[in-house]
């Protein structure tokens, strides 16, 4: 009865969700970058227009896309305006969680003069906060959002309690 009661919920969050997000996770999710950072970005220029929660992380995802699309330079602004969004909204432990992870990818892939740039401002956005700190652990999640196809990461995801998360993507609750 349990696991009825699971799917139907699934299923109805799912027609929630915006086609276009489930195209551009899909799309991240088999690799096809380029077309994933197509998708996310208008979605993130709305999402910004509107005020809505989930701009930073639409941008994010859109450099992200950019970045292992080979196209560094082009996913750097949406990094910065995903990363200004969260200063702004004054949410700084996911600042901090993000700006580390995008300064560390940002270095993986040769972009240094970026990579110094990103944290040179977290540093001043965040007084007092290392950067470099170590993120929380978290309990395991699913790898993507049953709903949309996001990926999830424990360290990026707001937690509704121990054991639920809620996909920074279309707001769907998550459970281990």
């Amino acid at each position: 009865m349990r696991r009825i009661f699971r799917r139907q919920i699934r299923k109805t969050l799912a027609q929630n969700v915006p086609p276009i997000l489930q195209e551009a996770n899909f799309a991240f999710s088999k690799g096809e970058y380029g077309r994933a950072a197509e998708l996310f970005e208008p979605i993130a220029r709305a999402a910004d227009g509107r005020g809505g929660p989930r701009a930073p992380l639409f941008y994010l995802q859109a450099g992200r896309s950019r970045l292992l699309a080979g196209q560094g330079e082009l996913g750097v602004p949406s990094f910065r305006r995903g990363l200004e969004l969260l200063a702004q909204r004054r949410q700084f432990q996911r600042l901090r969680q993000f700006g580390t992870r995008t300064i560390q990818e940002l270095n993986e892939r040769g972009l240094k003069n970026e990579a110094a740039e990103i944290e040179a401002w977290l540093e001043s956005v965040l007084p007092g906060m290392s950067v470099s700190d170590a993120p929380v652990k978290r309990a395991a999640l699913p790898t993507h959002c049953p709903s949309c196809g996001a990926p999830l990461r424990p360290d990026e995801t707001e937690w509704l309690d121990e054991v639920t998360a809620e996909c920074g993507y279309c707001g769907s609750p998550v459970r281990e």
